[in-house]
């Protein structure tokens, strides 16, 4: 059998303990995904990452033809920093990288909200990329513009997201501010702006920036998560979620201050048609145009966050966006993992090919 033959071998990537062996792929939370490769004749291979066996591996992801990646970008303290330069360096050898660290940085990063503010999605976005400029901007906009989400460059789980909302009409350092953070279990704190402010200092550290995005008052409505395979809506999930709403007077740890499951949608769900149509025909095209994607280069799995925005006249919902998920796509419906592995399998073989004619040449 030729290599052109080969079954293609597609590495799925997780971080844990590397120096103890995967469990079987069905056992994983990627199950379905390792079977909707199985069931198109690729090879799904485990490979648990850790940042103290880095050259284990790049030899693993090498002796594949294409890599999903399921790492956050913060967790416990650690980043993806070491684990994105071995994807570059993976993806420079001809291995099918999704989600490409380098797209991550264009569509996966709070500043998504910023650069496409002026898409159908967008509202009202402001961007700090300097703590001067913070100190200097954030007060003003704060008092003019009501309730502000401000959003730390890369993170999940809520970390470093804050609701602010001042306090009284006298604007100033000195200012009353009522502020809540997204972590689970928070409650709303009161504090003088200039004192919030230092708190956020940290966020500028490195390449770090604070994203500026106006609170939208539907948020107890809940969030549409639209998955996303390629440029192809993959599913929905509806969660009636908590974070930055005040816990209820039982307090943080309790049920009712729990979020409400995520119900999965398959893409075809009658709620969600318009979101679909503006997704495919408009929204990820215009997204794609603003920040220089190609389709291809488009995760084979991603997501992206809604709230509602205002009723329309007619009383038809729009949508807001909030964030875009490609470093660590789950939960995910049953329906995205045969999209997500047909469009992983199209990329490991367009890769492959490019490999067998760089020979040839």
């Amino acid at each position: 059998m030729s290599h052109a033959e080969k079954p293609l071998r597609i590495a799925l990537v997780w971080r844990g303990d590397p120096a103890v062996p995967p469990p079987a792929p069905e056992r994983t939370r990627l199950a379905n995904i390792f079977a909707a490769l199985a069931e198109r004749g690729a090879t799904g291979v485990p490979v648990v990452y850790g940042d103290e066996a880095v050259e284990q591996a790049r030899s693993q992801l090498l002796a594949c033809d294409g890599v999903l990646v399921w790492v956050d970008p913060l967790s416990e303290g650690k980043t993806r920093d070491a684990l994105d330069t071995l994807l570059r360096e993976v993806a420079a050898a001809g291995v099918y990288v999704s989600s490409h660290p380098d797209v991550i940085l264009k569509m996966g990063t709070k500043e998504v909200l910023y650069a496409t503010r002026d898409l159908g999605w967008g509202v009202d976005v402001d961007l700090y990329r300097t703590w001067a400029d913070f100190q200097a901007r954030f007060p003003t906009k704060l008092t003019a513009a009501g309730p502000r989400v401000l959003k730390q460059y890369r993170g999940n789980g809520g970390q470093g997201v804050w609701k602010v909302e001042l306090l009284g009409a006298s604007p100033g350092a000195a200012a009353p501010v009522e502020v809540l953070h997204a972590l689970r279990g928070s409650v709303p704190e009161r504090a003088t702006l200039s004192d919030f402010m230092d708190r956020c200092r940290a966020y500028f550290a490195g390449d770090g920036r604070i994203i500026d995005q106006a609170f939208q008052p539907r948020l107890p409505e809940g969030m549409i998560r639209c998955y996303m395979a390629k440029g192809e809506v993959a599913g929905y999930g509806h969660q009636l979620i908590k974070a930055l709403v005040p816990p209820p007077p039982e307090g943080p740890a309790s049920e009712a201050a729990q979020p409400g499951p995520r119900i999965m949608h398959p893409p075809e769900a009658a709620p969600f048609q318009d979101l679909r149509r503006l997704m495919e025909a408009e929204w990820v095209p215009q997204m794609q145009a603003q920040l220089g994607v190609s389709t291809e280069e488009l995760p084979a799995l991603w997501d992206a966050d809604f709230l509602y925005g205002p009723k329309t006249a007619n009383g038809r919902d729009t949508y807001v966006l909030c964030e875009i998920n490609i470093s660590a796509v789950a939960p995910y419906p049953d329906t995205a993992a045969p999209k997500a592995a047909q469009a992983a399998i199209a990329g490991a073989r367009a890769a492959r090919a490019a490999r067998a004619a760089a020979v040839r040449a």
